[in-house]
């Protein structure tokens, strides 16, 4: 339902207004839609520069792994039913050091669970959100760029593109890791560059993929293969790898024989002969978190909030326990009849998500700085750890906790 049109002196009041409508974005607003449904006095805008498409970055042609646990949220709030026939499961990790002995297995079928996780593609995806934004409570402006945000006593003033301007007692920012948001409130962003570039692309192989997910650590970094839906009958992997800077620059641009030939080489056979790879993508790769992600009535979700290495592919399964605690922060309030917006409604959240963040951010970097090293007592220790998982599965079980996204 999009707003109506404002005159320039006009000003729209609502409670919450989410700025960026990419995943987080998207879900959050159509959470919060369903509180509205029930009767809580609940008006939500959300702010988005761009419809769903191949040019969308938020929704473009790469995709995510959906953990089990997020997808058990996802259910909870009507959601996952939408998206379920666009995933293609992940039931089994493999995971290997190359160059060493180390390797293990995660087996959806020990924990008796049909997958671990999902994979989909963020292009499908936003296309299905949107459509059901467009048929929510949420008032949808899109296209419209935030230009302008200021603080009030009781709330922020945000002007768009489009003359329009909007009150909100709440602001959610969920607009990316540049957050336009953060850096017009002149919040604090801690960054730790890696020193490596991100290789996105999809892969056709020569043999189905069976639902098998490969994680495999290199001296440049890691590479994750995902399983994707077949394409017009051939099997296809998501790829992300990351690399040198100058190296990922070469392959980018290597003609597809050469580019597959390193693929392999780096890879091994172990899904295939790799037989054809679609457009290649580009991004430095590099830890970025706010180390406060509130202020006066701004909360920051997401990539908005901290932008993870793909080590894991824990990056929009962390954004999504983000906005699953903000939801129950603002149903508490309402309930209690509180202010959504107030200081004491903003630190409840950030109590809920601090140890969360914390552990989840530290794994992370200690994930690709012990992975990413030659040194040879990392080199040792780590093809110990991955040989231990094999020998003694219960070990196993939470480190596959934390691949499924449980809290």
């Amino acid at each position: 339902m999009s707003a109506s049109i404002q005159t320039e002196t006009q000003v729209a009041e609502v409670d919450i207004a989410i700025v960026g409508g990419a995943m987080t974005g998207a879900t959050l607003a159509l959470g919060l839609a369903q509180l509205a449904a029930k009767g809580r006095p609940l008006s939500i805008a959300l702010i988005e520069a761009q419809a769903p498409g191949e040019a969308h970055p938020g929704f473009d042609a790469r995709s995510i792994a959906i953990a089990q646990g997020s997808i058990f949220e996802l259910r909870r709030l009507g959601l996952w039913p939408l998206l379920a026939e666009l995933g293609t499961k992940i039931a089994n990790i493999h995971i290997s050091d190359r160059g060493h002995l180390g390797m293990t297995e995660l087996n959806a079928s020990q924990f008796h669970l049909d997958a671990l996780g999902q994979v989909v593609e963020l292009e499908r995806v936003g296309r299905v959100l949107f459509d059901a934004l467009r048929h929510s409570r949420v008032q949808l402006h899109c296209p419209a760029r935030l230009t302008g945000i200021a603080p009030e006593a009781d709330g922020h003033l945000l002007t768009l593109d489009n003359q329009q301007r909007l009150r909100a007692r709440l602001v959610v920012a969920a607009d990316g890791i540049h957050s336009p948001v953060r850096q017009s409130l002149g919040q604090a962003l801690t960054q730790i560059d890696f020193g490596q570039t991100a290789l996105v692309a999809n892969i056709i192989t020569d043999k189905p993929h069976e639902s098998w997910a490969y994680e495999r650590f290199t001296a440049t970094g890691p590479l994750a293969l995902l399983p994707m839906g077949d394409s017009q009958g051939q099997a296809r992997l998501s790829l992300v790898w990351a690399l040198e800077a100058g190296q990922a620059a070469m392959l980018k641009s290597a003609p597809k024989a050469e580019f597959l030939q390193a693929l392999q080489q780096a890879f091994g056979y172990r899904a295939g002969r790799f037989v054809d790879v679609g457009s290649r993508h580009s991004y430095p790769l590099c830890l970025s978190y706010m180390p406060r992600p509130i202020f006066h009535r701004c909360v920051f979700i997401g990539n908005a909030a901290q932008t993870l290495h793909p080590i894991a592919g824990q990056g929009f399964n962390l954004g999504l326990r983000d906005l699953v605690c903000l939801l129950e922060v603002i149903e508490e309030a309402l309930t209690q009849g509180q202010d959504i917006g107030a200081a004491a409604t903003l630190h409840s959240y950030l109590a809920l998500r601090e140890t969360d963040r914390r552990e989840t951010i530290t794994n992370i970097e200690f994930l690709v700085r012990g992975f990413s090293n030659q040194h040879w007592p990392l080199v040792a220790g780590r093809s110990l750890g991955l040989r231990l998982l094999s020998w003694f599965p219960p070990l196993k079980v939470p480190v596959a906790r934390k691949a499924m996204g449980w809290r």
